[in-house]
């Protein structure tokens, strides 16, 4: 690795710094921001930023010199921010793009505020653009090799479950539950509704993941001919829900799942009651409709944070795990 260009800290005009083309982090929140001016107003930049100084030629064939950022892009908008001229910054020598990238890549990873969805991005870019194992990766920002190994799990989610995770409609928590149902892409939609709409903790989403997995596996023991399976899907297309079908020794038991008001009256209406039925029903179990599109961004966020039931251990061990996260024998009833 290059040496610090004389280990010392320069003030750079903030108008010469360009941003870093190898930036892995791809949403800057504004109010973050306004909190980190507010305290650079008052406090000033505590930390340089890390800046590789870059010849440029002019038209009239001179030299004019430029710094692209390495690291520190949030100070560096934040500055702006609060007005400041000058930042302080170190300059790099030597490093070439992928260096460049590296250091990039690992300075986001740090950062503890940095979503799931960049951060297995930023591990799938290093095994990429470097060939750096899970092992490597885990010893660069600080992590065990299982954690790495269930960060990158999540990008095999659906680009929607992966943009309500970016935007924190769903809890990471929360996606352990979907990617064990990855092979039931119906009961994965319907998870998924039931955790962005109804706001259903991990726990829970936890709890609903493992009984459809456990059913499944009933399923195939009970019903060789799949005939009740067949009846489940033709209930849930016709429904639009999720209907769960228990078979017993003697008869069974169907559960049908709804998630708004709207729903319920689809399902009141496909079974054929009336309508007064339907307001009566609603009212008792739903207390009044709430507008879900008219609450605050940031609270919302919060809500969903709060969400995540788990205690320090069962993250943990939900992080380490490193077992197939869709063998049943890893739940338990």
């Amino acid at each position: 690795m290059s040496e610090l260009y004389t280990n010392s800290i320069f003030f750079i005009d903030v108008d010469k710094i360009t941003p870093n083309p190898f930036q892995p982090r791809r949403e800057f929140e504004e109010g973050p921001l306004h909190d980190i001016a507010s305290s650079i107003r008052q406090y000033g930049v505590l930390q340089p930023l890390v800046v590789s100084r870059v010849e440029k030629e002019t038209p009239d064939g001179g030299l004019y010199t430029e710094y692209e950022l390495i690291a520190g892009e949030r100070r560096l908008r934040a500055s702006r921010i609060a007005g400041l001229s000058q930042v302080p910054a170190i300059i790099r020598v030597g490093d070439d793009n992928m260096m460049k990238l590296e250091l990039a890549i690992i300075e986001n990873l740090q950062r503890e505020d940095l979503n799931a969805v960049d951060r297995a991005m930023a591990f799938k870019r290093l095994m990429d653009e470097f060939k750096f194992t899970h092992a490597q990766i885990g010893q660069k920002v600080g992590k065990s090799r299982e954690y790495v190994s269930n960060t990158l799990r999540i990008l095999s989610l659906s680009q929607e479950f992966l943009d309500a995770l970016s935007l924190g409609k769903i809890n990471e928590g929360h996606t352990r539950p979907l990617m064990m149902l990855s092979s039931r892409p119906e009961e994965q939609m319907t998870l998924f509704k039931e955790i962005t709409i109804r706001k259903i903790s991990v726990r829970e989403a936890e709890r609903i993941a493992r009984r459809i997995a456990v059913d499944k596996v009933r399923k195939h023991h009970l019903l060789p001919k799949n005939e009740l399976a067949e009846f489940e899907k033709k209930l849930q297309e016709t429904l639009g829900t999720r209907v769960h079908i228990e078979p017993r020794e003697v008869g069974g038991k169907i559960t049908i799942d709804y998630f708004s008001p709207t729903d319920l009256d689809t399902i009141m209406s496909v079974l054929g009651r009336g309508k007064g039925v339907i307001e009566t029903v609603k009212d008792m179990l739903t207390g009044g409709e709430k507008n879900i599109d008219q609450q605050d961004v940031q609270t919302e966020k919060e809500e969903v944070k709060n969400l995540d039931d788990r205690d320090k251990e069962e993250i943990k061990k939900s992080e380490e795990e490193t077992d197939d996260l869709y063998n049943i024998k890893n739940f338990s009833l």
